[in-house]
């Protein structure tokens, strides 16, 4: 039996505890963070806040799941996010050889993500496992498509990641970020897309549905790239979401301008996932289409990573032309993703690039979600740990 007795507990617990008309559950996270702050106003009034009742807010994103502890698009980890106050929940979604929409963050990431390699279906893989070689490092390459969706529900999700020393296929499902866990990845039930919307509707929280770039040519044995997006919301109207609820999003601009033409009423909350990589967050000039231009289009939200809405200024955190310019422009800014990074004592990575200077610590991350929320403005925030967030917007009586 996959699951142990306590943890079918948890899963038949979550949609009571974790309704709007409930408070969350953000566990000690938030108040460690902020015990990492440095004294001033803001510490003082988060502090208040701590041992007060969360309010799950739609400010409060859940990014995969809650993969700073669960395996990423699993049934566990959404439950955890929603527990946590998270209002929107987010599943990828890309699909099977048979055209099946299920969940996961990339159409060729099941071997990072699943026990695929150690199973029956390993040979069904595009790229088999190779072990380790002098400066050649273990390597898989396991797609979505390159099963049925029978074949995809028999896996079993795992903490992303891989050990590309490993010599063998059960070595290599073990890499872990030591600032991460195993201790929830006993278990991982992956979901389709339509699984994921009756789970979240038994939740209570919103969509946030992204469709993943294909891996394979398109179109797909027929399957065109329209017929892809369309099939997205397809689902949605056939389990009777209203399109209010639902926020769908993809890298592709013409995945979005799609939406927006065929299915307006979904379309309207259409988010543009911007990673434009000539794209100059200081100098407007770059902007290409412009933020007029996309609002022309028709296009009402976009997302960025935090770091292209953020620059120093005198050593303080503040806006950038990007964020001002989208503002200007009446977008609708949401970003991400917070809780990825791991520690903050070494600048945060790449998502805090903009602003590594000023990122010595854990306690930097509350100010970054402050000056996201405040001066940016931003709708909401992608986080792999929704708790962090949660906490903040309840705080602060955000939406």
């Amino acid at each position: 039996m996959r699951l142990t007795l306590a943890f079918a507990s948890f899963l038949a617990l979550a949609p009571v505890c974790a309704g709007f008309a409930q408070a969350a559950d953000p566990g000690p996270r938030p108040a460690w963070l902020v015990s990492q702050m440095e004294d001033g106003p803001l510490k003082d009034r988060l502090a208040a806040c701590i041992g007060q009742p969360v309010r799950p807010t739609l400010f409060s994103i859940s990014h995969r799941g809650a993969p700073l502890q669960f395996p990423e698009h699993t049934e566990e980890g959404y439950r955890a996010a929603s527990l946590m106050g998270a209002g929107i929940v987010e599943c990828d979604v890309t699909f099977t050889r048979d055209k099946e929409l299920v969940c996961r963050h990339s159409q060729n990431d099941l071997h990072t993500t699943t026990d695929i390699l150690v199973t029956d279906l390993a040979g069904k893989c595009m790229q088999g496992f190779t072990p380790a070689k002098g400066d050649t490092p273990a390597s898989a390459e396991c797609r979505t498509s390159d099963l049925s969706l029978k074949e995809f529900r028999s896996l079993r999700g795992k903490m992303d990641g891989a050990d590309t020393s490993a010599q063998s296929a059960q070595a290599y499902l073990h890499g872990t970020a030591p600032w991460r866990t195993e201790l929830y990845a006993g278990t991982g039930t992956l979901m389709t897309h339509a699984e994921s919307i009756a789970l979240f509707r038994k939740l209570g929280v919103k969509f946030m549905p992204e469709l993943k770039a294909p891996k394979v040519a398109m179109p797909f044995e027929g399957y065109s790239q329209a017929d892809y997006a369309q099939a997205l919301i397809d689902d949605y109207k056939a389990a009777g979401v209203p399109p209010e609820d639902v926020y769908p999003q993809s890298f592709s601009l013409d995945d979005v301008l799609y939406w927006i033409g065929n299915e307006p009423e979904f379309g309207r909350q259409a988010v543009f996932l911007d990673a434009r990589r000539d794209l100059d967050p200081a100098d407007p000039e770059t902007f290409s289409p412009s933020m007029e231009e996309l609002k022309t289009m028709g296009v009402n939200y976009i997302a960025p990573p935090l770091f292209v809405l953020l620059t120093l200024e005198d050593g303080r955190i503040v806006p950038s032309a990007y964020a001002r310019a989208a503002k200007a422009a009446d977008l609708e800014i949401i970003t991400w993703t917070l809780e990825r990074s791991g520690p903050l004592t070494s600048g945060g990575g790449w998502y805090y690039q903009s602003i590594s200077e000023a990122i010595d610590g854990d306690g930097r991350m509350l100010e970054v979600v402050d000056v996201l929320a405040r001066d940016v403005g931003v709708r909401g925030i992608f986080s792999d740990w929704p708790a962090t967030t949660s906490f903040y917007a309840s705080c602060m009586g955000l939406e």
